[in-house]
Order: structure tokens, then sequence, then C-alpha cells
């Protein structure tokens, strides 16, 4: 039992890391209808920018946020205005392709500029094991599950209580009503982008100690990220949460009892099954919008 409680526990801590990119998925698509398959890049760019600063002696608190006011700008605006503004009129599938054109050419970019080798990162939080039940727990996972359940629901509820929040998911629904209404909609869009950008160097500063800060760690973040939203819901932010732990859990315990083989497919295996009996998520609603 104790090791069955160990998987639960360790699957909580890794799809906590899942939750916290999924979230860019859900926000940017309640908020501005749109799809980032460079979701697992825009995480990765911060976690190097933040190495880089590290270098020079930056201490780990202000080379965040640095990296948080750079990423705004280049993840956030020069995104949205070199990348979404120009095919938004066209519809999501034209900037569908575009992110994932984007994705390649930002790998390709760091392993060529910056280095194709991984390399380490650190954590915010101590290394210190507990013992709890016959559970070993580290204060990192800990940390980083508390830091994904704030971050999820502090996304939550400024898309749900806050008039800004709800003018971005009001553009995201119908762009043509939202300004007849009198919102701003390049501005609503722009705050998006550039929370989504936040959000990315938040997950970076907590994923990268686990991952290592390499140019392909977007790869299996991003695709297993979209996964989880897919499965919680796209068009709520605790769905994020919940498909993240739902994959981080399914993967340990298929690693432990089938085969570790398998761990890297359970992701796809969950994700099917939950689309063939609840297309719209398991927190999800269905929902008609106009893009």
């Amino acid at each position: 039992m104790s090791d069955f409680l160990q998987l639960v526990f360790s699957g909580f801590a890794t799809g906590s890391i899942y939750a916290l990119a999924a979230l860019g998925f859900t926000l940017l698509w309640q908020a501005a209808g749109t799809i980032n398959f460079a979701q697992g890049e825009f995480v990765m760019l911060p976690a190097f920018m933040m190495l880089a600063l590290l270098s020079y002696g930056a201490p780990l608190p202000i080379a965040f946020v640095l990296t948080a006011l750079i990423s705004t700008v280049v993840l956030g605006w020069a995104f949205k205005k070199s990348v979404v503004d120009p095919l938004f009129k066209y519809g999501m599938m034209q900037i569908v392709v575009a992110s994932i054109g984007l994705s390649i050419v930002m790998k390709n970019a760091m392993r060529a500029g910056y280095s194709a080798e991984a390399h380490p990162f650190p954590s915010l939080f101590s290394d210190t094991l507990f013992n709890v039940a016959g559970v070993t727990i580290s204060t990192g996972d800990v940390g980083t599950l508390v830091c994904a359940l704030l971050v999820v629901f502090a996304t939550q509820a400024f898309l749900a209580k806050t008039v800004t929040g709800r003018a971005m998911q009001a553009v995201a629904q119908n762009t043509e009503s939202a300004a007849v209404l009198g919102i701003n909609v390049p501005k609503m869009i722009f705050y998006t982008f550039a929370i989504n950008a936040v959000l990315a160097c938040v997950a970076a500063i907590l994923v990268t100690p686990v991952y290592l800060a390499k140019f392909d760690m977007g790869d299996s973040l991003g695709t297993k990220a979209f996964f989880a939203a897919i499965i919680g819901g796209f068009n709520n932010s605790r769905g994020a949460l919940l498909g993240g732990l739902i994959v981080g859990v399914s993967e340990n315990l298929a690693a432990a009892y089938i085969s570790p083989a398998y761990k890297d497919a359970v992701a796809l295996v969950v994700f099917m099954v939950v689309i063939l009996f609840r297309p719209q998520g398991l927190l999800g609603k269905k929902e008609e919008r106009k893009v």
C-alpha cells in the first residue's frame, strides 16, 4: 500500500508540472480563443533566460523578475504582434500552424545559439525529505504542488471574478460583440499573452530543476500539457490542474504496474478515452464560439 501511495504522491508532483504548462493552453483558449502549440518552448526559453542571468551572478529571485519582464515583451507583445495579429482574421488553424513552426524555430535556434547540452537548474526548495506513513515526501514536490494549486486557482479567480478577466473571455467568445460593448479588444488580447508569458516563467522556475534546461525540454512537456488541458477541459483553468494530476499519476502507475515502456503512451490513452466519452473534458462545458 505504501508503494501505491508513493506512486500517487510522486504522480501528483509530476502532474502539477504538467498542469502549470497546461494552464497556458486553457488561458489562451478562454481569453483569446487561440491555441499555441509552442507552449512547451514558451517554458523552455525563460528557463534559459534565467540560466544566463544566473551565470552572470544574479540571484534566482532577481533572475526570475527580469526574465518575467523580458518574456512579457518577447513571448507576449512580440508573439502577438508578429504571429497572432496578422493571422487572427483568418481563423485559428493558421495560428496553430504558425505556432508549430515557431516551436521548431525556437528549439533549433536555442540548440545552435546556446547549447545542445542539458544544464542543471537550481531549485526554489530544499532537498529535505520527510517520511509520512511510509511515503517519502520531498520539500520540492510539496512546494511545486502548492505553487501549482495557487497559480491555477488565482488564474481562475482572475478570469471569473474581475472585470478585466470577464472582458478577456468576452473577446474570446465574440470579438465583434465585445467591441460593440466598448471593450478594447487589442488590449484584452495583449493582456492574455502577457499573463501567459508570466505563467510560462512560473512554470519554468518550477519545472526546470526536474527537467533540466535543454533545448528540447518543451517537446514532452508541451505534448503532455496539451493532453492534460483536453482531459480536464479546455475552457476551465481548474481542468488544467485535474488533467495534469491525472496524467502524472497514470504515468507512474503504468510504469510501475505494467511497463516503463508505456509511461509516455498512457497520456495519449487517457486523452483518447476522455474525448470519446466526454469531448468537452472532465470539467469543461459545451460551448459555441465565433472565431
